[in-house]
């Protein structure tokens, strides 16, 4: 009789002490954080990795900021970016960008992406040049143009401010173009940063 007692009793314990365990809450995702601008420093060495194992003697030749509708631009910082990289001994040179969302608008993929290798030879108005010799990233190159160019800058809050990154035959070495305006060509005022030293260099009216 206690045997069939316990019989019973036990699917009954196993109902009970079911019925007493409270459910867990189910994890709600955490949000994630929209994407920010990036600096071109940021930008510029995660491009320089790929690049060099392209080119181990790569150099850079060029670098601009791509504005993005997803990722406004500001202080400095842009949602894109790209860089043209060249290699002496391949006689080659290689577009890439870097993304930190993927624009259809502007045809970018997140992350960096590598273009194909175009033919390139020494001897143009612009010169490649370590990457060891940009030190000045864009926010201060930013802060110098600003200080230089306060005036302008109050008189027309409303054009767009983008970068440059060259070696020309204006200055001995890479110097950033802060310019007002859509592009160099449409700009008529711009100020010229050293992006070894970060002191100021010229004016362009």
């Amino acid at each position: 009789m206690k045997r069939r007692y316990a019989l019973i009793a036990l699917p009954l314990a196993l109902l009970l002490s079911g019925c007493s365990e409270q459910p867990k809450p189910v994890e709600k995702p955490k949000p994630t954080a929209p994407p920010e601008p990036v600096s071109a420093l940021s930008a510029v060495y995660k491009m320089y990795t790929q690049a060099r194992a392209w080119a181990p003697d790569c150099r850079l030749l060029r670098v601009g900021a791509l504005d993005l509708k997803e990722v406004p631009s500001q202080g400095g910082k842009a949602g894109a970016w790209e860089a043209t990289f060249v290699s002496e001994s391949a006689r080659q040179s290689r577009r890439y960008t870097y993304s930190v969302v993927e624009s259809t608008a502007s045809n970018l993929r997140e992350g960096v992406v590598g273009g194909p290798g175009d033919s390139w030879s020494p001897g143009g108005p612009v010169s490649p040049f370590p990457i060891q010799a940009l030190k000045v990233d864009s926010p201060a190159a930013l802060e110098t143009a600003m200080k230089k160019g306060a005036d302008y800058a109050q008189k027309h809050p409303e054009l767009p401010i983008r970068f440059l990154l060259e070696q020309t035959t204006r200055f001995p070495g890479p110097a950033w173009r802060v310019i007002w305006g859509e592009s160099v060509s449409r700009s008529s005022f711009s100020i010229f940063v050293n992006a070894t030293t970060g002191e100021y260099l010229q004016t362009a009216h």
